[in-house]
Formats: structure tokens, sequence, C-alpha cells
């Protein structure tokens, strides 16, 4: 037997049967027409939004990383929670607009960007965090252009790679050699450069890394990243208007995982807010969120089509599998593979009696849901529902292999 990670909190039951924004997971599935299904709950985000915005600093605006989950009905809602949307990518621009979200509110980062995508941000007034010198050239020639037809000029935001990273995070974004942002030595050069172009400087964006659970590991960072603007800005003479902190907040996703300390993070935030050097007194700072926004608001359901005996191991067989939750399956990132919370949604609560595998309907042995794990008795036609499938889940996950086809989303 394995053990499982801990179910989110704001899940319970109706009639024994797991509820999700005041629905069964039965009458969700009967809505949709047919699982797979993913199913994002408002309320969920409503309060997790609420919640960080009361325990950070009053005046730290919150983006949301829409990375984490594109779904157009999350962008919708997100759009009158959060301060702003960090994109990467061309299609998650259009997608933001189409939610409607203003261009103004968006900060466009990622390596390799193109062309067509650089003018299309720089005439809608979207700020680029730029990754290399050779993006703030490429932006400025565009830009030029554009200034001359429309009269807009480029909003410039470097994105710095810091000397550090955010330890025991699930992935580092910073330190050493990155395709991310540009080295620390080389950034005050670089913002002279943009500034003496005509273009508008935006200041910086600097990302360490994501998935921590550890508030102190989190605080450190923020302090090193706080100390590393200021001297940043000593050298330039000039200092930023905005400041995107980064995020990596992480959520609990295994057996022994711990929420991360908002409440912490956000006092020692605010004492570093109090001692900001006189140069950095009117920048605005951010942070953006993705996974810890709507990550623990998503669950996944598939049904079991069947039960097999192999060895004297149990299978539950569902129609859904790696396709649509690549990370549960513990091929996105992940070194030893460990289960994400899951339960059998007509037994919500139910004191568990089996050891049984779940897997998917995949033709290759990676396809496995749920390894070992010890579960109330489930047989065809039952739900299972994966928690923690908020982000990068539906869209990050080769929903076309073998041919399987995407699942059904909604928001509820």
């Amino acid at each position: 037997m394995k053990e499982t990670g801990p179910i989110p909190d704001g899940y319970c039951a109706i009639d024994g049967e797991l509820a999700i924004g005041g629905m069964t997971a039965s009458a969700l599935a009967d809505r949709a027409g047919d699982t797979p299904l993913f199913v994002y709950s408002a309320d969920h985000v409503r309060r997790r939004v609420a919640d960080l915005r009361a325990a950070m600093p009053k005046h730290l605006a919150i983006h949301y990383a829409m990375k984490g989950n594109p779904f157009p009905p999350v962008l919708a809602l997100m759009n009158g929670l959060v301060d702003g949307f960090d994109i990467a990518s061309g299609g998650e621009l259009e997608l933001a607009l189409a939610a409607g979200v203003q261009a103004t509110k968006i900060s466009f980062a990622g390596p390799g960007k193109r062309d067509r995508e650089l003018e299309r941000a720089i005439a809608l007034g979207v700020t680029l965090n730029c990754e290399s010198e050779g993006e703030v050239e490429r932006a400025i020639l565009i830009g030029a252009k554009l200034g001359a037809k429309l009269g807009v000029k480029p909003r410039l935001a470097v994105r710095v790679n810091p000397s550090f990273d955010l330890k025991g995070s699930g992935m580092k974004m910073g330190g050493g050699a990155k395709q991310f942002g540009v080295d620390a030595e080389r950034v005050p050069t670089l913002v002279k450069r943009i500034i003496t172009s005509g273009a508008e400087y935006r200041g910086f964006h600097i990302y360490a890394g994501s998935q921590a659970l550890n508030a102190d590991a989190i605080i450190h960072m923020q302090t090193q990243t706080i100390a590393l603007v200021a001297e940043l800005t000593e050298a330039i003479g000039v200092a930023p208007p905005h400041v995107n902190l980064g995020g990596g907040f992480g959520i609990p996703y295994f057996s022994g995982d711990r929420p991360v300390d908002i409440v912490a993070v956000g006092e020692a935030l605010g004492l570093a807010f109090d001692a900001l050097p006189p140069s950095l007194s009117d920048t605005h700072f951010c942070i953006e969120l993705g996974r810890y926004l709507v990550g623990e608001a998503g669950v996944y359901l598939t049904r079991i089509v069947d039960r097999k005996v192999s060895h004297g191991e149990v299978f539950l067989i569902t129609d859904g599998g790696l396709h649509h939750q690549l990370a549960a399956s513990g091929n996105f990132g992940t070194v030893i593979r460990r289960n994400y919370p899951v339960a059998i949604a007509h037994k919500f609560g139910v004191e568990p009696e089996e050891v049984v595998s779940i897997v998917g309907c995949l033709c290759t042995p990676l396809d496995k849901l749920s390894d070992k794990a010890h579960l109330p008795p489930a047989n065809v036609g039952d739900l299972v529902a994966i928690f923690c499938a908020g982000a990068y889940g539906a869209s990050a996950s080769p929903a076309n292999f073998l041919g399987q086809g995407p699942a059904q989303e909604i928001l509820v």
C-alpha cells in the first residue's frame, strides 16, 4: 500500500457522494454528458484569492499566471478577482483578450517570442518581460515601425536571471545558466539601452522557482529579490515603475505535504516593504501565482470501465488517464512517482477496505493515476476523483495521445 496525498479543504459529501460547487460528482458527469471531466470550483477560487489578499500587504498586487489553467470561464472569473495577468505565448494573449482582460493589465514572459507575437503585444500595450538583449533589440525595432503607424511605444521590462534560486522548489527558474531572463550583471546596461531607445521602461520580472511549500524558503527568496532590485536600481540610476517578485507558492499534492503558511510570508513581505530604500518608494510590486490560485479548485472525474485482478493485485481501469492528467501519473517533472489525493466519488469519506491501482485506458505502463492506493471498494461504472487537478491538467497533458482526445471542462 502507498499513501495518497491530502484531499484539499472545501470538499464535502451530499448523501455520501463527493460534491463540488453544491453538485454531486454523478450529477456533474450527467450535466457534462460524459467522462472524463475536469470540474473547477468558482467558490474555491474566490476563497483562495480572498485569503491571499488578507494575508499579503495591502499594496501588493496579485497577478494570475494563466499557464496554470487557461480555461476561458476560469479566465473570466479571474479577471474580476486579480490585478493582472501573466502570459507566456501569443495564444495565451488571445485567450486573455477574449476573456475580457484589458491589454494593459497583461505582461508577457517566456523565451523565444516570435516577431509577430512581439508586434501584437506592442500594438496592444502589453508589457513585454524581455528575456534577452536580442529580444529587446527586436522589440525596439518593431516598436519603431509601429510607432510611425500607430503612435505607440513598446512597454519593456527585463526578466532577470538572479544568482539565487528558490530552495526546495519543484522547478528552479533562476540561478546559474538558464534560458530564462538576463543574467543580473548585464541588466543595468540593457535597461539603459531601453531607456535611451525611447521605449517605455516598465521594470523587472524576477522568478526564481515554483511549487515551494516552505514559507521560510519563500521569504528568503523574496528578501533576496528585493535586495537585488535595490542593487540594480542603484546601478541604473532610475527606479523601476513595476517589479514582479514571481511566485513559487506550492500546494500539497502528496502524503506529508503541508500548505504554505501565507500569513508568515505576508508578514515578512510587509516588513520588507516597510524597509524599502527611498529609491523604491514609488515602485509597484506584484506576485504572480497560477497553481496556488486554481490547483486545489479542480477535480478530475473519470469512470471505471473495467476491474481486473493480475497476480493478486486489483486494477481499476478508467476512461481517463495520463493524456489528461500527466502530472498525476508522475510524468510531469517528478523524480519519484507518488500518489495524488484520490477518492471513490460515491463513497466519499468511507473507510478504505482494499488496495487498488487506478490506471487509464492508454497502451502504456506509464498510464497510472494511483499506485496501490488504499480505497473503499469500487466497481465498473463508479467515478474516481483525482484532486489537485485545477492546474497543469487539461492544458499541460498530451490529450491527443493515441487519439483519445481532450477531457471536458466545466466551472461550477
